[in-house]
């Protein structure tokens, strides 16, 4: 099957990794803290690639519950103990999700299929962890030859020591592109030709 022509704004996504969470799990505490941080910035961002119409993608774990599906997941975090951290950026029926299982969302999961139907040649992942599954998702995306942009502000961490070097290790050996979220520009984005899925 061919991918559609008319693609969406020039190739760009907005990846939201693991941001659905009831917050019940070792090192929460810690997690919390910083995505309180980040989720006003995200949910601006999320607003902002809505209205360009860039896909939104939330790329998501199922915390082993294997009979769920996206929406079971959704309102088993807002019925959670940090529901306002899931309100502001919630799915909306436009809203693409990618159940996954392990740490990255590349990881026997459809998103490549996804990515290359849409047409996007570059993600902009955001998300948690940083020094886990966003790392592990933007080294799947570089091998996939994606173009990877990740806003430091846009991502929540457990270490902040670690979440340092692994912003490092996406910019230096990854060819990430380190910003800011106010920096991201869905308008007018720099996306190479998306690859056939692998």
């Amino acid at each position: 099957m061919d991918r559609p022509t008319d693609t969406t704004t020039a190739g760009l996504a907005l990846v939201v990794i693991d941001m659905i969470n009831t917050y019940e799990h070792e090192d929460a505490e810690l997690l919390v803290r910083s995505a309180e941080r980040v989720v006003p910035v995200l949910a601006e961002l999320i607003g902002r690639a809505r209205s360009a119409d860039a896909p939104v993608i939330y790329a998501n774990d199922n915390f082993g519950l294997w009979r769920s599906h996206h929406g079971e997941l959704v309102d088993t975090a807002l019925s959670g103990p940090h529901a306002e951290l899931i309100e502001p950026i919630t799915p909306d029926a436009e809203s693409l999700f990618v159940v996954k299982a392990r740490h990255s969302a590349f990881y026997e999961t459809p998103l490549s299929y996804l990515l290359w139907r849409l047409g996007v040649g570059h993600v902009v992942l955001s998300g948690q962890v940083t020094e886990q599954c966003v790392l592990y998702s933007a080294l799947d995306a570089h091998i996939r030859h994606l173009g990877v942009t990740v806003p430091r502000d846009a991502v929540a961490s457990i270490h902040p020591h670690l979440e340092s070097a692994a912003l490092e290790m996406m910019e230096r050996n990854m060819d990430a592109r380190i910003t800011t979220a106010k920096e991201i520009d869905f308008v007018r984005p720099a996306a190479g030709p998306a690859p056939p899925p692998s």
